[in-house]
């Protein structure tokens, strides 16, 4: 378990991180969010033991991390961070090894992913040969290959094809079963929701947002009401109280709501129309972000 608690790092004057406190239990899957900039990359620095937060502690089943700790770490980076002149078996075990792990042993995993990911034959090609999405691929092996106790996930999905990506996705829910914490950042909101029941939302290195996924939703209180029909009174609904906006999406009316109280109101007055859709749905992560991080932009 990554028990992070009130770190705060300043950069000079500039405070990067600012009282940040968040806990990701062993097999969970927990999302970090937040703009360019917002301080993601100096939490996670912070957690990996590469640089130290002027305030807080990070623990990582009970201790606090350093050299003995940090080869329990898996981190893929935004950033390509492999050797090109190697190949993959040359760079995965020089990965291996710098986490102690046996170069037999090390085969042996980088063989059973190879075929996860259907590059098999891509074991003795030098790096720079790869696509950029086999290269983000063999990124991930390196960072997964001790079974690590932690791995952090920067924008995981980078370079890859809808296929891939669900091969990404199996390989970190295999990973997730085995008791893995993960902590999970992307700008791709439907990535986070289809991973995180918890998550941290950062402006400006401070928490806006945190909670669970479900609860967040709840509380953010604006619903959208999904309609489809013939002769929808448009105009009525707008003048409705409690109706944010009214547009149309791909042939469908969305009704925006400042609560799911006022759906009632809305269903009373299509509801003997010739309706063939009405569907009360939360708002999207996405919706949620550009709310809360946009308007402190304001």
């Amino acid at each position: 378990m990554l028990e992070v608690k009130n770190i705060t790092k300043y950069y000079g004057k500039n405070k990067a991180v600012n009282n940040l406190s968040f806990t990701v239990r062993d097999g969970e899957i927990f999302g970090l969010l937040g703009e360019n900039g917002a301080g993601k990359t100096t939490t996670f620095r912070i957690i990996m033991g590469l640089i130290e937060a002027n305030e807080g502690t990070v623990l990582l089943d009970g201790k606090k991390i350093d050299y003995n700790e940090t080869d329990k770490i898996g981190f893929v980076t935004e950033e390509r961070s492999l050797l090109t002149k190697l190949t993959v078996l040359e760079q995965i075990k020089f990965y291996g090894v710098l986490k102690g792990l046996d170069e037999n042993k090390i085969e042996k995993e980088l063989d059973k992913w190879l075929e996860h990911f259907n590059i098999k034959s891509y074991k003795n090609r030098k790096i720079k040969e790869l696509s950029k999405g086999n290269q983000q691929k063999i990124q991930f092996i390196s960072a997964v290959i001790n079974h690590p106790k932690l791995l952090i996930l920067d924008e995981p999905f980078t370079g890859l094809d809808p296929i891939n990506v669900k091969m990404m996705k199996d390989a970190i829910y295999e990973l997730q079963k085995e008791g893995c914490s993960i902590i999970f950042s992307s700008h791709q909101m439907e990535h986070i929701e289809d991973f995180c029941e918890k998550l941290i939302i950062l402006v400006k290195g401070t928490p806006v947002v945190s909670g669970s996924l479900k609860q967040i939703k709840e509380d953010y209180g604006i619903k959208n009401i999904m309609l489809r029909g013939e002769e929808l009174p448009i105009d009525e609904i707008e003048k409705l109280k409690g109706v944010i906006s009214v547009n149309k999406v791909r042939g469908e009316l969305e009704v925006k709501i400042e609560s799911k109280d006022v759906a009632s109101k809305v269903f009373n007055l299509v509801k003997n129309k010739n309706i063939t859709k009405y569907d009360l749905v939360e708002p999207s992560l996405n919706e949620i972000f550009i709310a809360k991080v946009g308007g402190i932009h304001e």
